[in-house]
């Protein structure tokens, strides 16, 4: 899909925080970018984009934008047609916990109605929305590449398969209450094994 989340505004990328690379990532830039042909250093724009995300509370803000630029020497654009382009860089602030509802034939079939009804409750806020504590923020997406383990979310980096609305809420709590969660299928399922 062009852009970020649909129903996330992505006709422009907010303006954040001040933003400087933290030594840590300074040190995993000169890694990435010695992957790279030196002329041909813009290369890296994709990996330096998801590492300004990790640092900047899981959304890129034109202060992110802008130091990518200058550390890989490219115009402001060209990030930032990248940014806009790509659903997995969030154009916008999301929630500390991005929920992302896989809402394709497969998982809808299996149940992803309920899925998105239990999260929107337990949640306290609709697809598109970012919860009041900032806690969460949920959106619908095409496929996230487990159809025979439908439905199936995933939640910043982890991904959970073989919901239903007592595993979903159970995530969801866990969550709220700081716990760890048991990633992927929730019913005990390896890889994509029959069910």
């Amino acid at each position: 899909m062009s852009g970020n989340h649909p129903g996330l505004s992505n006709t422009f990328i907010h303006s954040g925080e001040k933003f400087e690379w933290s030594k840590e990532n300074l040190q995993s830039i000169k890694k990435i970018i010695s992957r790279y042909p030196s002329e041909r250093k813009q290369s890296a724009v994709m990996p330096l984009l998801y590492l300004a995300q990790e640092q900047n509370d899981n959304w890129i803000s034109i202060e992110c934008i802008e130091t990518i630029a200058e550390t890989l020497s490219m115009p402001k654009i060209r990030v930032t047609e990248v940014a806009s382009f790509y659903s997995m860089y969030n154009t916008q602030p999301v929630g500390k916990n991005l929920i992302q509802v896989c809402r394709t034939s497969p998982c809808w079939l299996r149940g992803s109605n309920k899925i998105t009804d239990t999260i929107c409750k337990e949640t306290k806020c609709q697809i598109n929305e970012t919860s009041e504590d900032n806690l969460f923020t949920v959106v619908e997406v095409e496929c996230l590449g487990a159809c025979s383990n439908g439905p199936m979310i995933q939640i910043n980096n982890d991904f959970y398969e073989d919901l239903d609305e007592t595993s979903t809420k159970q995530i969801i709590d866990n969550i709220k209450n700081d716990l760890p969660n048991k990633v992927g299928s929730q019913k005990g399922r390896r890889s994509s094994e029959n069910a």
